[in-house]
């Protein structure tokens, strides 16, 4: 009621919505007095399992008090008929004690037990000790009794309640079904609600056109990673797909310059840039938006969409005999097998787990495939750059790029998604930040370089025969001046002629002196 109240005192709104106008009905109606049976009988803290006990609220069941009083309070009662027999009998040396062979009973010394015998109608004796002796009475008989007892008591008691309550519930099963799924309801929408308002998140048009429009959208969890993290605001990018260019509209958001609203964005740039994040940000913005919910982004038109593929990430299933890239090959052909021209498809690498011109040939193919068969609307996230000739050749086919910037020789990703295609991966500069050591790193700048050198097919397979692979490769620039060669060769000279195993310590420490003079003081 304090919802619907809620609701009513906003402007503009004539009264809940119909979802949630539902639900507040739904909670508003008679239970049958379930919610208060349940309420009298149940404690405040319920333990995990009905086994455990301690379910019942104090005060709901005189006899179930009583047990537990004696289940719990049984020292008390102990130390209360302890004290009533010292005064009965005068021995204020008295004691009630407990053991597992006796049980309980009554101990005195030895020089008061006469004052017992002479009781015999309370007092029964029961055994004799050196210094003392010890006796039990009916009454704390009966008592031992009742406290064995009163815990099974007290949890049958509590079962016995317990199953009627439940009896109660099963009676009243569809209503506590149907407020279930209207907690449920509120619980959903309020959850989202304050998403919307503590992360800036607008309302989508959803309509049945082919378009994917976002103006400055963001993804929800990396958005919150990165800000918690200090890393600064998260990137936003805008993505603009549309299957039929007809269904453009004059309240679209608009695009930003030189990017077309077409059916299949290839996004290229570098390892690190954002090209993963980019693609499922996107996703999830469908997600969100066909759930009803409101999107991260700034403005979103969202034509209805039948399926969302994704092929990301590696994986393999070895028990099944698939290997990573059979396993990413089986989930691009179920792609290209089902999906629709309503369909919203995301692809991150397609054939990099084969040969260069296998996979770069399965890529182009798919592409090809997209745009002619499934006619959908697609991002493929490609490191083959040779792709983006398929964006003249194809009309339906864009091509987008993350930007970098290089800096004193380093790498700086701005996470910008910009009209254009990628030249570089980067890749080498990825790996000095992921820590490869340095001599890995320059090895692999100087294979690359000598590649990117080689010219025509031929000449590459030339120059990568004649690569020192397995040897360490020196630079002209890093290699030693002539005169420090001579003192390397002298040294290298004197080690072959020395030979440990014949030398006394006092000869190796000799020849070691004598190889530090030779290589002089630099």
């Amino acid at each position: 009621r304090d919802i619907a109240a809620d609701l009513a005192a906003l402007p503009g709104l004539a009264g809940p919505p119909r979802e949630i106008a539902a639900a507040l009905a739904e909670l508003s109606a008679d239970d049958g007095g379930l919610a208060d049976a349940l309420a009298d009988a149940l404690a405040d803290e319920l333990p995990l399992l009905a086994r455990d006990g301690g379910f019942i609220r104090a005060g709901y069941s005189p006899e179930l008090d009583e047990q537990r009083a004696l289940r719990d309070e049984s020292r008390r009662v102990i130390a209360a008929l302890q004290a009533k027999y010292a005064d009965l009998t005068g021995v204020k040396s008295l004691k009630v004690r407990h053991n597992n062979v006796l049980g309980y009973f009554v101990e005195v010394t030895a020089n008061n037990a006469p004052r017992l015998q002479e009781m015999k109608e309370v007092f029964i004796h029961r055994q004799t000790m050196a210094n003392a002796m010890r006796f039990t009475t009916v009454e704390l008989s009966e008592l031992e009794g009742r406290i064995n007892a009163a815990a099974a008591r007290a949890l049958a008691l509590e079962t016995e309640f317990f199953t009627r309550l439940v009896e109660q519930v099963r009676e009243q099963a569809a209503m506590v079904s149907g407020r279930a799924g209207a907690l449920a309801v509120l619980d959903v929408c309020a959850a989202l609600a304050e998403l919307a308002v503590r992360r800036r998140w607008v309302r989508p048009v959803v309509d049945g056109s082919s378009a994917f429009l976002v103006r400055a959208g963001r993804h929800p969890v990396v958005e919150q990673a990165v800000e918690r993290a200090g890393e600064g605001p998260f990137v936003p990018n805008d993505c603009h797909l549309a299957a039929d260019p007809g269904d453009a509209q004059d309240s679209d958001p608009a695009p930003p310059e030189g990017m077309e609203p077409k059916a299949i964005w290839l996004v290229t740039g570098p390892n690190m840039s954002g090209k993963s994040t980019y693609l499922r940000q996107n996703a999830l913005i469908a997600i969100l938006a066909q759930a009803g919910s409101f999107v991260p982004a700034e403005a979103a038109r969202i034509g209805v969409v039948d399926r969302l593929f994704s092929r990301v990430g590696a994986s393999d299933d070895l028990a099944r005999g698939r290997s990573t890239f059979m396993v990413e090959m089986v989930e691009t052909a179920a792609i290209l097998n089902q999906a629709t021209p309503r369909s919203l498809v995301i692809l991150d690498e397609i054939g990099r787990g084969t040969a260069t011109y296998d996979g770069l040939a399965i890529a182009w193919a798919c592409v090809e495939h997209l745009h002619e068969v499934n006619r959908c609307r697609a991002l493929f996230a490609t490191h083959y750059h040779e792709l983006t000739a398929l964006a003249q050749r194809l009309e339906r086919v864009a091509g987008v790029t993350v930007r970098v910037r290089e800096w004193k020789g380093e790498v700086i990703f701005l996470h910008e998604v910009v009209p254009g295609a990628a030249d570089r991966s980067y890749g080498i500069q990825v790996a000095r930040l992921a820590g490869l050591p340095p001599a890995a790193v320059a090895r692999a700048e100087e294979v690359l370089r000598m590649l990117e050198e080689g010219g025509d097919e031929a000449r590459r397979r030339q120059l990568v025969d004649d690569l020192p692979l397995f040897s360490a490769s020196v630079s002209a620039s890093q290699a030693p001046p002539p005169e420090d060669a001579r003192e390397l060769k002298e040294v290298a000279d004197m080690l072959r002629g020395l030979h440990p195993d014949d030398m006394t310590p006092r000869e190796a420490l000799e020849a070691l002196y004598a190889l530090k003079e030779k290589l002089g003081k630099d």
